[in-house]
């Protein structure tokens, strides 16, 4: 299989040889080399916008079952064969086989929600003055492009990819250079093999000379990134003066409060799962633990048990739960925020070490609230418990984060925490459940920090990925007094 990527791109419909430096696919859990794949240059990024350009017009022509067809098709071949994908999500990303496979349904059920997209209502009729039928309709901004991370690098770059295709839209997708396989190869040769025409999606892998070109190009009106918010501040600044359409998906720093009536053993194992999950390489991963001080010992306790038992390790064994951090940068980074953390008055409950690229789920009790394992975006498996006195002390500490992208509520009353919920300033509140949650039917997107521009989800994806348009019509035309 992996031949099939030999220094190749995937452009107007096939595989075809990249002009830049090849790109080696490096397994993080191993060192393993697992395959090379072509270098996008600026003139396959300048061949791929002239033939997204050709494609689209037409493509957005079709009628809207044609579309749709085709993203059933998707659906249907990846949930036939979902190994297609989980075989690279596992080495390539560092996936835990679970991780893999959710994510991998996650692309499918995407796919499934794009046909249903293509099809719903895309205009309402308008009131109007004058004897004449106003109409506000959505038309395709015409070329879309995504740029995707690492992490969940199928579904991040799908959750995108699927709606625009689905509306009517041409897409260059740029994948993360660690992660070019599944984070867009392989979901090329899906749509392609499901009827995809050619020309409608290309896949760059590179760096950030062409995600930067990508943002810059006059003939690309709207960019979908996902990723860090440093790198979207310094994408909405490029993009801001060329008065594109950005859609900003970005970091998170998710609180899980625990509120005082909640099964703290329940409440240990939720927050474990928002924490540890995909060893915290997630923007919606639970960066704080608010607990009610009376309850804070126990659950901390619960907490570091369930990081003690976890088994980390080469993610191709089925056994180990958590797999690698990505690489050795965010590793040194992860590393230094904890011990910047302990130096600031915190206690090390359970992990805290590594080998390698495999860092131990970590628990710490006693944060400051101004110490950076509280403050920052760790992505790593580190879960800091603050313990808090009165619940408003508790959504105030949640509110004073610069971001706001999930945030969990545990509780014995539900509704109770429904009514905190207008209180709570995030883009999404999960009562009963931890941070970490995304479905093809529902909006997703962060406040503050965390995102700007349009959310993810199938009721949302019009706005979202084209332009509103008005148009109005009458029988004669409208005389004038000149």
């Amino acid at each position: 299989m992996a031949e099939k990527w030999d220094e190749r791109i995937f452009s107007t419909g096939g595989f075809v040889p990249g002009r830049g430096e090849a790109i080696e696919i490096v397994a993080p859990a191993t060192g393993e080399a697992l395959s090379r794949v072509g270098g996008a240059t600026i003139d396959d990024l300048e061949d791929a916008v002239a033939a997204a350009i050709r494609a689209q017009a037409s493509w957005a022509a079709l009628p809207y079952t044609e579309r749709s067809a085709v993203m059933r098709r998707a659906a249907a071949l990846l949930e036939d064969d979902p190994d297609r994908l989980v075989r690279w999500l596992v080495p390539e990303s560092g996936s835990g086989h679970g991780k893999a496979a959710f994510e991998t349904a996650l692309v499918a059920s995407e796919f499934a929600a794009g046909a249903g997209v293509a099809a719903q209502p895309y205009g309402e009729l308008l009131r109007s003055m004058k004897p004449r039928t106003s109409i506000g309709r959505y038309v395709p901004v015409g070329v879309v492009g995504v740029i995707s991370p690492f992490n969940f690098p199928a579904i991040l770059a799908m959750r995108s990819v699927a709606p625009a295709l689905a509306l009517g839209n041409a897409v260059i997708l740029k994948p993360d250079p660690r992660t070019p396989v599944s984070g867009g190869l392989v979901l090329a040769e899906i749509l392609a093999e499901a009827g995809l025409p050619d020309g409608l999606l290309h896949v760059l892998p590179g760096g950030a000379e062409i995600g930067a070109a990508l943002v810059a190009h006059p003939h690309v009106p709207c960019i979908s990134f996902t990723g860090s918010t440093a790198a979207g501040r310094r994408i909405g600044e490029a993009a801001g003066p060329l008065l594109k359409k950005v859609h900003l998906e970005l970091g998170g720093n998710n609180a899980l409060l625990v509120l005082p009536d909640a099964d703290v053993e329940a409440a240990a194992s939720a927050g474990a799962w928002g924490s540890f999950l995909h060893q915290g390489q997630i923007c919606m991963t639970t960066g704080r633990h608010l607990v009610p001080r009376e309850m804070a010992a126990e659950y901390t306790r619960r907490l570091a048990e369930i990081a003690d038992r976890l088994t980390v390790g080469d993610p191709t064994d089925p056994a180990n739960a958590l797999g690698p951090i990505i690489d050795d940068g965010q590793l040194r980074r992860v590393e230094s925020i904890v011990a910047e953390t302990l130096a600031a008055g915190a206690t090390l409950e359970a992990g805290g070490v590594s080998d390698g690229l495999f860092y131990r789920p970590t628990v710490l009790s006693g944060v400051p609230l101004d110490a950076p394992a509280f403050e920052q975006e760790v992505f790593g498996p580190v879960a800091p418990v603050v313990a808090y006195d009165t619940v408003d002390e508790a959504i105030d500490i949640i509110n004073s984060s610069e971001y706001g992208l999930s945030v969990s509520i545990l509780t014995g009353n539900p509704y109770r925490a429904f009514e905190l919920a207008d209180r709570i300033h995030s883009g999404a509140v999960h009562i009963n459940d931890q941070t970490v949650d995304d479905e093809a039917v529902a909006p997703f997107g962060g406040t503050k920090a965390s995102g700007v521009g349009g959310h993810f989800g199938s009721s949302v994806n019009v706005d979202t990925f084209c332009e509103l348009q008005w148009v109005t019509m009458q029988s004669h035309i409208e005389k004038y007094p000149f």
